[in-house]
């Protein structure tokens, strides 16, 4: 791409920063908490507001049922078709579900407040902004006139934070959509092409009541929980060791999330039910970490007359680079050091997304978009989560250059 094709596309957005904020605004302030997962509204709101800016928008509802087996009220997944010529077609990925506010905010989680040059609410960072910056990326490009081959499409998916089965799988799975190549929703300061995998587990610990007054007349399900939970701290100090060769990754966590059970204070507890949360880095085997893991449990299981079930709830598997997708990462590295004035690494992020998705379906994905420099910087998942709007501006930027070398003619 020449030096004035990139002139005319920074341009243009230079100009529709007040309307890119205001597009992010109106995301922001349309709640999509995900659970409940009622989406279908933001889908539809967004719709509207991408359809406003000229876009044709097609939208692919997901089957009642469908939905209501992933835990979800309801989900319509977006999806933007603009056709440059022949070549590659290229996917931009953002979802539009958010997890549910939480406490401690100091700002409206749906105010879209601006402080500082920051907007605070709920999926300002994670990840409504990278709707708008693939949005108006998309549109730099159509204004440009440049000449272009392929097609670039937006992909709106409304189910990251319960897994993306019927967001990008669902997309991909019905041969909606074919993409040669992918852009994942990210931040601006790393272009990430690895990432964790996760394994979601229950654990369920069944005894047998009893009245308090007779405690051994019963099997007490809390002690024998009590015992799994034991091993499985010990067991996890290993995991410090089993540090990732991939920059940024880390080492493998473990989180015991959830604890359920008893009847009553007298009452030897009949039931108990953990739910557990084993990041997978991706030097790992799934499968293995799985069996593992289901061996530690077994092991620390000794209350005579105890049962324990394990069910698996999810199990995520890990980003790893595929072939075809470097030239795709040299150009985004490229543009973004070039435009947030520092050297922007690859590396990875120990965390999961719907990126895995598009890997399983043997599509090149790379994650970059707009955001801080950090998960933590951006308040993600917890109260006060921001953005600096102009990380959305130069996010916008990269991609929007990023996309006109790619497809250059």
């Amino acid at each position: 791409m020449t030096t004035t094709g990139h002139t005319a596309l920074r341009a243009f957005l230079a100009t529709q920063r007040e309307a890119q904020t205001a597009l992010l605004t109106e995301l922001v302030r349309t709640p999509s908490d995900n659970p409940p997962g009622d989406c279908a509204p933001h889908a539809a709101r967004t719709a509207d507001l991408l359809e406003g800016l000229g876009f044709t928008v097609e939208r692919h509802k997901v089957p009642d049922d469908v939905t209501r087996a992933h835990g979800m009220i309801s989900c319509v997944n977006l999806i933007v078709r603009r056709h440059f010529g022949d070549g590659p077609v290229v996917a931009l990925n953002a979802h539009g579900d958010v997890v549910p506010p939480g406490e401690g905010w100091t700002a409206d989680p749906y105010g879209a407040e601006i402080r500082d040059g920051w907007m605070y609410g709920r999926g300002a960072a994670v990840s409504k902004s990278d709707i708008a910056t693939y949005a108006y990326a998309l549109l730099a490009l159509e204004k440009s006139g440049l000449a272009l081959n392929g097609t670039v499409e937006l992909h709106i998916t409304y189910d990251e934070e319960t897994g993306g089965e019927i967001g990008p799988e669902w997309l991909l799975q019905q041969g909606i959509s074919k993409p040669d190549i992918a852009i994942g929703a990210g931040f601006s300061y790393g272009v990430v092409t690895a990432h964790n995998g996760v394994l979601h587990l229950e654990v369920e610990v069944a005894g047998r009541s009893a009245h308090a007054a007779k405690p051994y007349t019963g099997i007490d399900a809390l002690e024998c929980a009590t015992q799994i939970l034991a091993a499985l701290y010990a067991w996890r100090g290993g995991l410090a060791e089993r540090v990732s060769k991939i920059g940024g990754i880390g080492a493998p966590q473990l989180t015991v999330g959830l604890i359920s059970g008893g009847i009553n204070t007298n009452v030897v507890p009949d039931k108990v039910t953990l739910r557990m949360d084993r990041r997978i880095v991706p030097d790992e085997n799934p499968s293995e970490v799985e069996a593992e893991l289901r061996a530690v449990i077994a092991a620390a299981a000794t209350v005579p007359g105890a049962t324990v079930t394990v069910r698996r709830i999810m199990l995520a598997t890990p980003l790893t680079p595929l072939p075809g997708g470097q030239a795709l990462t040299d150009l985004l590295q490229a543009h973004a050091s070039a435009v947030m004035g520092e050297p922007i690494p690859v590396a990875g992020v120990p965390l999961y997304t719907d990126a895995r998705h598009y890997a399983a379906a043997g599509i090149p994905i790379v994650l970059y978009g707009a955001g801080p420099r950090s998960i933590e910087e951006a308040n993600a998942h917890r109260a006060d989560e921001r953005l600096p709007l102009a990380d959305l501006y130069r996010a916008t930027e990269v991609i929007a250059l990023t996309l006109a070398d790619l497809l250059a003619a």
